[in-house]
């Protein structure tokens, strides 16, 4: 089966209201076994444009990443980010060779 991934791009418009979504995001994905493999850090635009910060989210399944956005826990918070932040946002199938 394969995995799922939240790919995102955000753009930061409030810093200390973003830092609040950081704080309580984790326990959600959590829940639905989701882990951070990327979370900022450094980039290197090599082609089109991009937001100044990458999230790259792993779930054990496609419907796993689909479920935890769509549950109450996550649009509890959500509501966080959307507040402090614009965000491109893909929920995308792994590939499973």
């Amino acid at each position: 089966m394969p995995k799922g991934y939240w790919m995102v791009q955000v753009e930061v418009t409030d810093p200390k209201v973003y830092d609040d979504y950081r704080a309580v995001v984790a326990a959600p994905l959590a829940q639905y076994g989701g882990r951070f493999l990327v979370r900022a850090g450094a980039q290197i635009v090599k082609e089109g444009a991009a937001k100044s910060r990458p999230v790259l989210v792993e779930f054990p399944s496609y419907q796993a990443a689909q479920d935890c956005y769509d549950s109450p826990e996550y649009q509890a918070v959500l509501t966080l980010r959307l507040k402090s932040a614009q965000a491109d946002f893909v929920i995308a199938e792994g590939w499973d060779a």
